[in-house]
């Protein structure tokens, strides 16, 4: 399919003649536009137009008070800023651009606004919808963002995490997954991974899929930031990974076929998944904050989708100036609220048969994480259920619960009880988990603390030369902590200049940005080591943020996130120089922290909260005994 053009808007001679040099903010009953009208080049291309639509959360731009170009507009909702001269967003910097319109100015003095439709692949070899019995399509939620679909006679899951932590050690499952979730996930047919991020992309779970069957056929998107680039760092062994274009049928069989889609705003990394088989579709946009850039199919027979928020370090991580607790959890109230309303207004524009939140059900469990979990507060899938059905009540909304099953054919079924519809699991199945085991996680993370490389502080500049990120006006100061973000000995606090990639001992004297970072050390360490990226920091809730000014750094933080280069550093050739260097001695007297009795007494309550017990005051007297009579092991 080629692209067309649409035109969106039209304004009479006189209309066009009353527009001001600047910006014009039109308002019409179906959209709403914005015409930048160019004071200095008023006679050759004077125009530029766009959508008032924010192509981040789709809030509406209302003229920034504080500018006075007057060429800038401010989003309701977050606070983004596009400047209109150059269709660039200004907040955050260096960020994305907004989607034009052309304007084309006629003969009589009107001007029209033309949208370039890209081609909505789906309606490639469109087939109707035909037949279906019972138990022939059935879709079984597991957990978070993993469904188990069967079609006919394959069967397919998206994005099984069922196992282990993500982001480190920030997330945990909050559901109890079937019990028999590996033999099944080991006998599908077909596997489709979003993106790369480790709630979808969990190598937890995949390692022990991989030991059973390393040859199931994995399908993701043609990404720009390959959905397994850090597979050699995982050591797990999958063989059959297929990289798929965008918007194209991959065709299973006669009746089942599937495409990714790309997401609008991230689309190097994000992606989302419309399954057909014999004419129904099934849409899953998972996390895509613009699926498809919004041009979605309409009257699907199921869709799903997040839900939650809450899976960013902002602000939760954030320290100093206006992040205060009552700040944060305002803030938190408002997003939230926000979130709602623009979910249900994509699923009403979407209008599908049957729709599911989900890709949304973690908690912050571990008890150090316990200010992030009882602040971080996600909306409800009921909640949302709910408003979807006070706008329209038509749509089948689905709450689904581990080992819960929904029948379309039974859904389609307008003569039948469709109450049959969704059977949810057994009497006594156990829903919610209510522990966890924390050890072997965070010991294989806390196990590269240890690491050798810590001992020279040259592994500072190999890191970032690595990382490739300069040429920018930002200072960082990176320090490593304990889990409650304390300091500790032996662990690194320095400067890092992105302007020149300098390592100054103290902050430059010129104006700069500056952004201080606490870290977790195990995390910390793990991160550079691995080469991985930094979301196993900030949205895993592992480091603390302060910033001057108060400012969002896209370009930095896109890079730290998604940019880094495929392959770890070559920490091997860097020991080797190191230790013929310094004659095979450590450069540094401490480099690993000990592990005093801060550390045992952390372990032993760590033992005992995912156990339950009852820590009776004669217990507590006791563990603070220990503390403070222990000797320190240094």
């Amino acid at each position: 399919m080629e692209q067309k053009s649409v035109e969106v808007l039209r304004l009479t001679s006189s209309e066009t003649a009353a527009l001001k040099p600047g910006v014009n903010l039109i308002c019409r009953e179906a959209d709403n536009f914005v015409i930048y009208k160019d004071p200095k080049n008023p006679k050759d291309d004077p125009y530029k137009a766009c959508r008032n639509i924010c192509k981040h959360q789709g809030g509406n731009f209302v003229r920034d008070v504080e500018d006075p170009s007057c060429s800038v507009l401010r989003c309701t909702k977050h606070g983004w800023k596009l400047d209109c001269s150059t269709m660039k967003y200004v907040n955050p910097p260096d960020s994305f651009s907004q989607e034009k319109l052309v304007p084309e100015l006629d003969e009589d003095g009107s001007l029209a606004l033309v949208e370039l439709i890209p081609p909505e692949p789906w309606k490639v070899d469109a087939r109707p919808p035909q037949d279906i019995k019972p138990g022939e399509v059935q879709l079984t939620f597991f957990a978070h963002a993993c469904m188990e679909l069967k079609l006919g006679d394959k069967t397919m899951f998206f994005d099984p995490w069922l196992t282990g932590p993500a982001f480190a050690r920030g997330w945990w499952l909050i559901h109890e997954p079937p019990a028999d979730w590996l033999d099944r996930l080991s006998r599908a047919d077909l596997i489709y991974i979003s993106h790369v991020h480790s709630d979808h992309l969990s190598y937890p779970t995949l390692t022990l899929l991989a030991d059973k069957n390393p040859n199931i056929p994995i399908y993701v998107g043609d990404t720009a930031m390959p959905v397994f680039c850090k597979l050699q760092q995982s050591g797990v062994t999958l063989n059959r990974i297929n990289v798929c274009s965008f918007g194209v049928w991959q065709e299973i069989n006669a009746d089942l076929r599937f495409m990714i889609l790309m997401d609008g705003v991230h689309p190097d990394m994000d992606t989302c998944i419309l399954v057909d088989y014999k004419g129904h579709l099934i849409l899953n946009t998972v996390d895509c904050t613009q699926p498809n850039g919004m041009r979605l199919p309409r009257n699907v027979d199921i869709m799903m989708s997040d839900f939650a928020g809450g899976a960013s370090g902002f602000p939760m991580a954030f320290s100093g100036g206006r992040y205060t607790k009552e700040w944060k959890e305002r803030f938190i109230a408002t997003e939230r609220k926000k979130l709602l309303y623009y979910k249900t207004q994509v699923v009403r524009d979407v209008n599908p048969k049957v729709y599911c939140p989900f890709a949304g059900y973690f908690v912050e469990a571990h008890p150090a994480d316990t200010y992030i979990r009882e602040t971080n507060f996600k909306n409800s899938a009921e909640k949302l259920n709910t408003l979807i059905n006070r706008y329209s009540d038509h749509i089948i909304t689905w709450t689904p619960h581990p080992g819960a099953t929904l029948d379309l054919a039974r859904i389609l079924d307008d003569t039948g009880d469709r109450r049959l519809a969704i059977v949810d699991p057994p009497p006594g199945t156990k829903i919610y988990k209510d522990s966890w085991d924390f050890g072997p996680y965070i010991d294989r993370i806390n196990d590269c603390i240890g690491s050798e490389i810590f001992a020279y502080p040259d592994w500072i500049p190999v890191y970032y030369r690595w990382a490739g990120f300069r040429d920018y006006n930002l200072v960082l100061r990176m320090i490593e902590t304990d889990d409650d973000f304390q300091s500790i000995e032996g662990g690194y606090d320095f400067l890092v200049d992105f302007l020149d990639l300098s390592f100054p001992r103290q902050r430059p004297a010129r104006e700069h940005a500056y952004l201080e970072i606490k870290n977790r050390i195990g995390v910390h360490r793990q991160t550079v080591l691995k080469g991985l990226f930094w979301d196993d920091l900030y949205i895993g809730f592992n480091n603390r943020i302060s910033r001057n000014p108060d400012t969002f750094h896209y370009k930095f933080w896109n890079h730290m996130q998604i940019l880094l280069p495929q392959q770890p550093p070559d920490w091997a050739s860097f020991l080797r120089e190191q230790r013929k260097m310094h004659d095979g001695q450590p450069a540094r007297a401490v480099w690993k922290p000990s592990r005093n009795n801060n550390f045992i007494l952390f372990r032993l309550l760590q033992t005992l909260v995912p156990a339950r017990a009852l820590l009776v005051p004669g217990l507590v007297m006791f563990l603070a005994t220990v503390y403070f009579f222990t000797p320190s092991k240094k």
